[in-house]
């Protein structure tokens, strides 16, 4: 599985399971790199994601159909 189709949910059961193995401490040295060394991949993967999904969340369609940034000032207008 390449990081292109690993999806956000899978990344993070990967990153819990390594950090399940670590945490035990049974990992004999080399494979505890390799295992941080993913981890850290994956912990980068998902990261991007959230930015990603953050990115769309943030922008709304205008009367027109157009996408348009969300602004601070139309957070507060909806909050009141």
């Amino acid at each position: 599985m390449t990081k292109t189709n690993v999806s956000f949910d899978q990344a993070i059961q990967q990153l819990e399971e390594i950090v399940r193995q670590l945490e035990q401490g049974d990992v004999p040295l080399e494979d505890a790199i390799s295992l941080y060394k993913k981890g850290m991949e994956l912990s980068t993967l998902c990261h991007s994601k959230l930015q990603n999904a953050e990115k769309q969340l943030i922008s709304i369609i205008d009367d027109k159909g157009e996408k348009v940034p969300f602004t601070e000032s139309e957070k507060e207008d909806t909050v009141k």
